[in-house]
């Protein structure tokens, strides 16, 4: 078995005197550490009491499975012999929010636009249809 360890400590940084003293009390600021990486400063998402400027977990699921996704396309492209020149992905995710001050996403929708090393003279287009199953 070959395995990979990844660890990341995670330090609250809004305790404003009284810690959690109340729920509206204390802040939702937060670093991000991982050895030999600068820190990433984060706070909640602002409809959980956060800092909109700063990057928040929601934000960080949905770059973390368009960017997993992004690597894995470059990999098995340049495996199989296509050249890849640019790609970007515009990704979405749709969190419910569950009336209790909690939410689960439903949804992640990856948009990536790639283009390829044109070693064709005919148009050539992608409508891919990708299901998951339950």
């Amino acid at each position: 078995m070959n395995e990979h360890t990844y660890a990341a400590h995670i330090i609250w940084d809004g305790n404003r005197g009284d810690g959690t003293s109340n729920y509206a009390s204390y802040g939702r600021e937060y670093r991000v550490a991982i050895d030999g990486k600068p820190d990433l400063n984060a706070s909640a998402d602002p409809m959980f009491r956060g800092e909109r400027e700063k990057h928040n977990p929601e934000d960080l699921f949905v770059a973390a499975i368009s960017a997993c996704h992004m690597l894995t396309y470059l990999a098995l492209c340049a495996r199989k012999g296509i050249r890849v020149l640019t790609y970007e992905d515009e990704a979405r995710g749709t969190m419910s929010l569950d009336g209790h001050g909690g939410g689960r996403f439903e949804k992640v929708v990856l948009h990536p636009r790639v283009s390829i090393a044109n070693s064709c003279s005919v148009p050539i287009t992608n409508e891919p249809a990708v299901q998951v199953g339950q």
